[in-house]
């Protein structure tokens, strides 16, 4: 009796604690509402109307299971066995977290209620939660994730403003949200060359813009650039980043020409001692470091390159010649580069055989494209799959609307995925490249400090006896 009086006398302790709990609990959730912008709140609500219309929506969606075996406390109470159990009705159960563009429903599978059928009444839970799409992922051993977008990702313009912090990996490419407002993340390991395509004005300088903007901060990285619709380096979309960069070339062929001849002389070079001096066969076994950086090589409106000149006269020749070398010492870059640290991105408006040769297209693994005319356009950026899937294809992106949004193969899955990349204003571009133009590193000296042999020579060595010359 004692026990119990004493039980009794804690009991006003017990609910005084679980109401300041509760109190707390309603303050943090009150605070979190009133400083979220416009557009979480209104997730925020969404998130409470799931949580609570859920019981009564699932059965009627088909997402409820009857089990008519009786619990063990039933079994226990009913003695006799005579008693009628009534059928539980089971109902999957929910985590739900809203963000700004809608929710995240982290749901578990029942007997019979499991992956395919939650797909199946995903357009069922979008007119309940007043989504304007629903999607339905595997999310491990018997769990889904169900992504709920309230306002279309795609339409929603985005920005970015770059950290100025080096990032933690210097091989991830972060492109923006996909359809369903889910970060895409492009692994760039091992990627020799990357395409991107698409109307004039759609988003394409802007793609890679943010690129460098973002990994500008990594001593291991290093950027050059060939902008064939401008002629110096002070015009034209790459203006405020041409001080973070270790080259710039405009639209001359000859001045391309030579420079991707260097390229090309540094690849060989790379070749001949990175046996010796990393002490492996390929760069990424050990990544990119300030001494042997990963070169990146942006050739925006790759096509003034690569231009099929026609015509007699000694002019003509002149550029269809240099033209033809451009191609292939691109083809060099983009099919030997990986291995030594080269990784090289064309952009153009038709990623067809007549602005990138198919034999350096083709062997890009990573393509993007932004809005295109045809469909002959889409085939070249994506390849022919991407006739299968009518409602990915880029020639529906003909919309002022739909300016950085981007299309490119869904990795890990059938399909194509659409992208919002966002727009990174100038004045934040050129602060990044401000405060970084002091990592600026020549990759042809740094090879040279490490080896102690100039470039050229490593490149004759490489040609005439292979990598065990230099040990002489």
């Amino acid at each position: 009796m004692d026990d119990l009086n004493g039980a009794f006398g804690y009991a006003p302790y017990a609910v005084g604690l679980g109401l300041a709990l509760f109190f707390v609990w309603s303050l943090l959730w009150i605070v979190r509402y009133v400083r979220a912008d416009r557009m979480m709140r209104a997730s925020i609500r969404q998130a409470i109307r799931v949580r609570r219309t859920w019981k009564r929506l699932a059965p009627m969606a088909g997402l409820s299971v009857t089990d008519k075996t009786p619990t063990m406390l039933a079994q226990l109470s009913d003695s006799d066995g005579k008693k009628q159990h009534k059928p539980r009705v089971l109902i999957p159960s929910l985590k739900v977290t809203p963000d700004p563009f809608g929710v995240m429903v982290r749901a578990n599978c029942l007997p019979k209620v499991s992956l395919e059928e939650f797909q199946k009444a995903a357009p069922y839970l979008a007119d309940a939660w007043r989504c304007t799409r629903v999607s339905v992922l595997p999310d491990g051993p018997g769990q889904v994730l169900i992504r709920g977008v309230r306002t279309d990702p795609l339409i929603t313009l985005t920005s970015h403003v770059p950290t100025g912090h080096p990032p933690k990996e210097s091989t991830k490419w972060e492109l923006g949200v996909d359809e369903y407002g889910m970060p895409i993340v492009v692994p760039l390991k091992d990627v020799p060359g990357i395409t991107v395509g698409g109307l004039p004005g759609y988003g394409k300088s802007s793609l890679t813009n943010r690129l460098i903007c973002d990994w500008a901060p990594s001593p291991a990285i290093q950027f050059v650039t060939l902008d064939g619709k401008v002629t110096h380096a002070r015009e034209g979309d790459y203006a405020d980043l041409a001080q973070r960069m270790f080259s710039f070339c405009g639209d001359d062929l000859e001045a391309a020409n030579k420079l991707l001849k260097r390229l090309v002389e540094l690849r060989r070079a790379r070749s001949a001692c990175m046996k010796d001096v990393l002490g492996v066969k390929n760069m990424w076994h050990v990544g990119p470091s300030e001494m042997w950086p990963l070169v990146v090589v942006n050739i925006d409106e790759a096509h003034t390159f690569f231009r099929d000149y026609k015509g007699s006269d000694p002019e003509t020749k002149r550029l269809a010649a240099l033209a033809a070398e451009n191609a292939r010492l691109v083809e060099d870059l983009v099919k030997k580069g990986r291995a030594f640290g080269i990784l090289t991105i064309l952009i153009t408006q038709k990623t067809t055989g007549d602005a990138i040769p198919t034999f350096i297209r083709d062997v890009c693994p990573v393509g993007l494209s932004f809005a295109q005319k045809t469909a002959e356009a889409a085939v070249a950026a994506l390849g022919e799959d991407i006739r299968n899937w009518p409602d990915a294809n880029p020639i529906n992106l003909q919309d002022p609307a739909y300016v950085g949004v981007a299309v490119m193969s869904a990795q890990g899955r059938p399909g194509f995925v659409r992208i919002r990349t966002p727009y990174v204003a100038d004045e934040k571009a050129a602060r990044i490249a401000e405060q970084t133009a002091h990592l600026v590193r020549d990759p042809f000296k740094l090879l040279e400090k490490l080896t102690g042999h100039t470039v050229v020579d490593l490149a004759k060595r490489s040609d005439e006896d292979g990598p065990e010359a230099l040990a002489a």
